[in-house]
């Protein structure tokens, strides 16, 4: 087969704001389903006591055996504070902004790299400005859909996920700091601090490695390709129903989450559950390896594999107002 070479343009809005009101009309219910989940601060405060007392853990081990464990579980666990931070960049946490940004921070803490609330700044548009060039910058750029399209590039691509997704907004979509950035920064600088004086180099490392490796090839970052990668021409969100979703916030479910971005992933397969003839007729994923598979082996799969909208007058307003 032939390497993908193109994007695929649409010219028609996203589809998540339409069957939303299509759904909340016939089952208004749904509404019942919105708002912060009670759970999640406290997920979130296990898991971080849990990486600093792994951190601790891992000063003691030789690099043969903390890297595949900083990949293993400090990768899992990492990637879990990921979609914690996902969770609450949408308030999910706390009905108040301020907390939610607090707690945001916190989550940010074992990751070793601040990006809790510029990661928000961005995914906010990739909401509201699905797909548009520019704006979304969780659409990889042309020149990564032009060079990653054989298997061995494909595999690269997939295990620097975290450079692009670090480097990428700062390139395509340049925003001023906000304070509250400022803030993350600093506090994260000093938690790294921290680490290193008690764990020393590795016990820093873990964490660090943990994030990298973690965002990479893993079981745990399959959503990254999963979520809009198009996998059946004339879908551009898909959702994953399968057991990983236990320990990521069930951000599988991702047509869900798009229609409603607003209900808390601890209810999201409730929202499934009560419209199934919106869902049901939908493409979506079972497996996270096969994911990975497909993508690595489909010469119509790279990161071109995305749907893309030209620039409207809203999302032109932003860029000037920038």
């Amino acid at each position: 087969g032939i390497a993908r070479q193109a994007f695929h343009w649409d010219d028609g809005p996203e589809p998540h704001c339409g069957r939303k009101a299509a759904i909340l009309k016939a089952h208004p219910e749904i509404k019942k389903l919105m708002g912060p989940c009670p759970y999640t601060k406290y997920q979130v405060f296990g898991v971080v006591s849990m990486q600093i007392c792994l951190a601790f853990a891992a000063a003691k081990l030789p690099w043969a055996v903390l890297i595949p464990f900083a990949y293993l579980i400090g990768g899992a666990a990492n990637c879990n504070l990921q979609l914690a931070m996902h969770e609450i960049s949408h308030n999910l946490a706390f009905k108040g902004m301020f907390a939610n940004r607090v707690l945001s921070i916190i989550a940010n803490l074992p990751l070793g790299i601040p990006a809790a609330i510029s990661f928000r700044k961005y995914h906010l548009e990739h909401h509201r400005y699905q797909g548009h060039d520019v704006v979304d910058v969780d659409v990889p750029c042309e020149w990564e859909g032009w060079f990653f399209v054989s298997a061995p590039r494909k595999l690269l691509w997939c295990m620097l996920q975290p450079a692009f997704y670090a480097l990428r907004p700062v390139f395509t979509n340049p925003k001023p700091m906000l304070q509250m950035e400022a803030v993350n920064i600093l506090v994260q600088i000093a938690f790294d601090l921290a680490i290193f004086k008690a764990c020393g180099f590795k016990g820093l490392m873990y964490l660090v490695a943990g994030t990298l490796l973690g965002m990479g090839i893993h079981p745990t970052a399959y959503h990254f390709i999963s979520e809009h990668c198009v996998f059946v021409e004339g879908y551009e969100t898909y959702s994953y129903y399968g057991w990983l979703n236990a320990i990521m916030y069930n951000v599988g479910y991702h047509n869900e989450h798009h229609d409603f971005p607003n209900v808390p992933g601890s209810r999201l397969y409730k929202v499934k559950a009560a419209a199934p003839e919106f869902y049901d007729n939908l493409p979506y994923h079972t497996s996270w390896w096969k994911v990975y598979y497909e993508y690595l082996t489909r010469p119509d799969i790279n990161p071109y594999a995305r749907v893309k909208r030209a620039p409207t007058d809203a999302t032109k307003k932003i860029l000037k107002s920038e």
